[in-house]
């Protein structure tokens, strides 16, 4: 098994070496800079769009769900391990150093995020079934040409190898185990009590999916940051310093229990890009698959909701874990040297975020316990969409009902046999993913400039109509 491991570490680092890492940034920064930082200027907007709720609303718009419910749908699949075991994972890899690296492929995930989703709405098509479908399959297959067709199934091929691990077993693992380290219960009966949950909504589709994202979302993440900030509030003084590490990392970085393993200036930026697109999914093309089914006729303003996505994930959630991680108290570790608890030597992602949690305020752990247990419930339910939707477009609709038995069945198993090599798999997933949506996204730049020229003309156009 250790040598199966080895391998697949290698693979994974391969594949998140500097060429998938240049060409994540790269992306987001070529559509940043090209979009003239329009993904930056609008956030107020887009925030005044997710407040406005049914205002939202367009009649006569095609599709099956509202356009947040699709934003929530989205967050459901990236909120989740991500925050708080991925984040623990890249400091204790890569150093405080990585969360800045975090931090910036949110910033130009935001305008990869908004181009996935525009393109998802201009060129999604209609099933067998009458239902909207789209992503990066559908707009590398309908915006690139028959060329590029062989593009499209890559993604859709990589796509439903990924789903499994990033979507399933690592989330469903993740809670059993926190289930068991903290109350007890026997990783079966967590693994079986999720799958008939699972079982129940994803039969239902994407608006059964959106009813419970939408309804579990919200409140799950004001849950988790307002614990956040508490545990921070007690710890406020300790805040410039943990700002202090993540940029002085970003040169010098640190790697866990004191030692220099992945110490490196590469291995920050890696377990940044790495983890912040694990959790933000930015780059990866997963969320315009949600986005697609939003019912609006406008695709420039799902893209600005869509943006969100990445700036509550990783801007705003993953920071809060990264500062509670950073500014934790320190504990004994097994040589007896107080270390801080991300230096520790915990074998667990989950549990130093847990640990930090706890050692913090008087039952934080269960903060933690809470928060992953909900938020990858609803990861597993967004991913079961996207690898639902990736089948569909290989073998038809016709496959559906059986991928959702199976999907069922791999959160049972995830959560009774996972071990590390989940986590691999998964980040190994995820490059695959990544590579073919970026080269899609790169050819139809020209298509979501235009479109975002186009509707930045009209508002202003408005703006003077309504000053005169």
């Amino acid at each position: 098994m250790e040598a199966i491991l080895n391998s697949l570490n290698t693979v994974d680092s391969f594949i998140w070496g500097p060429p998938l890492v240049a060409l994540l940034f790269g992306t987001g920064l070529y559509l940043t800079v090209g979009m003239r930082f329009m993904s930056i200027r609008r956030l107020p907007y887009a925030l005044k769009l997710l407040f406005a709720g049914k205002k939202n609303s367009e009649s006569g718009a095609s599709g099956e769900i509202s356009p947040i419910a699709a934003l929530f749908t989205a967050l459901s699949a990236t909120i989740g391990t991500g925050n708080i075991a991925g984040v623990a994972t890249a400091i204790t890899l890569g150093g405080p150093g990585a969360v800045f690296w975090m931090w910036m492929t949110a910033v130009v995930g935001m305008a990869t995020k908004y181009s996935e989703a525009l393109l998802a709405v201009r060129f999604r098509e209609t099933d067998a079934n009458g239902q909207h479908v789209g992503g990066p399959m559908y707009y590398i297959k309908n915006g690139m040409g028959k060329n590029w067709l062989w593009l499209a199934w890559a993604f859709a091929i990589c796509t439903a190898i990924a789903a499994p691990g990033t979507g399933n077993l690592v989330q469903a693992n993740g809670v059993a185990a926190l289930f068991q380290q903290n109350m007890g219960v026997p990783l079966w009966i967590s693994g079986l009590t999720m799958a008939v949950l699972v079982f129940f909504v994803i039969m239902g589709g994407v608006k059964s999916i959106a009813r419970v994202a939408s309804f579990l979302v919200p409140i799950m993440a004001i849950f988790y940051v307002v614990g956040a900030l508490i545990v921070l509030g007690m710890n406020i003084e300790l805040i410039p310093g943990a700002f202090g590490e993540i940029f002085t990392g970003v040169v010098s970085p640190r790697a866990a229990a004191g030692g220099f393993l992945g110490a490196t200036v590469m291995a920050a930026i890696a377990q940044g890009a790495n983890r912040g697109s694990f959790s933000n999914e930015a780059g990866l093309g997963s969320a315009a698959i949600a986005h697609a089914s939003a019912k609006t006729n406008d695709p420039v303003k799902q893209g600005t909701i869509a943006m969100l996505g990445t700036f509550i994930d990783t801007l705003v959630v993953c920071t809060l874990t990264a500062l509670v991680i950073l500014t934790a108290p320190s504990i004994l570790a097994a040589n007896g040297i107080a270390l801080p608890v991300w230096q520790s030597g915990i074998a667990s992602a989950a549990a130093v975020t847990s640990t930090a949690f706890g050692q913090s305020i008087p039952g934080g752990e269960w903060i933690v316990t809470i928060g992953l247990a909900v938020f990858a419930f609803t990861t597993i339910l967004g991913w079961a969409l996207y690898g639902e939707r990736s089948m569909e477009f290989m073998f038809g609709v016709k496959v559906i009902p059986y991928y959702r038995i199976f999907w069922c069945v791999v959160v049972y198993l995830g959560a009774v046999y996972t071990n590390d090599l989940a986590w691999t798999l998964a980040s190994i997933g995820n490059g695959m993913m990544a590579a073919p949506n970026l080269i899609g996204l790169l050819g139809l730049s020209g298509v979501v400039f235009a479109m975002t020229r186009e509707d930045e003309a009209k508002r202003k156009a408005s703006k003077l109509a309504e000053a005169k």
